[in-house]
């Protein structure tokens, strides 16, 4: 289903984990905490799980999803919630795409 060679990470409200690839182990600590209190909000928030991937272009996809038998996963809050992130956190959603781009796909070097 992921392409896990471009997950960035991830939060799953069922486990109550945060998934970081280790791929990007290097990112700056503050990146890493931001990321890892936005993804576990949003599954607290909503429930389900949230990946934060990157597609074959460099662009991240927020990506949410959640167990068939879940009834306490909000899927209209759900897609409010990603709209909201992605207003929230434009400049940091931006520069990890550009970090991908430049780091990984070697774009402008």
């Amino acid at each position: 289903m992921y392409n896990e060679e471009r997950v960035l990470c991830g939060a799953n409200s069922y486990e109550k984990r945060f998934y970081l690839n280790d791929k990007f182990k290097n990112l700056p600590e503050q990146v890493k905490q931001e990321l890892q209190i936005m993804c576990v909000m949003f599954t607290e928030e909503v429930g389900g799980t949230l990946i934060l991937e990157f597609d074959e272009d460099g662009y991240l996809q927020l990506i949410t999803d959640a167990n068939e038998d879940d009834i306490l996963y909000d899927e209209i809050g759900s897609g409010l919630k990603i709209h909201q992130i992605q207003l929230d956190k434009r400049e940091l959603l931006e520069a990890l795409e550009m970090y991908y781009r430049v780091f990984v796909l070697g774009e402008g070097t």
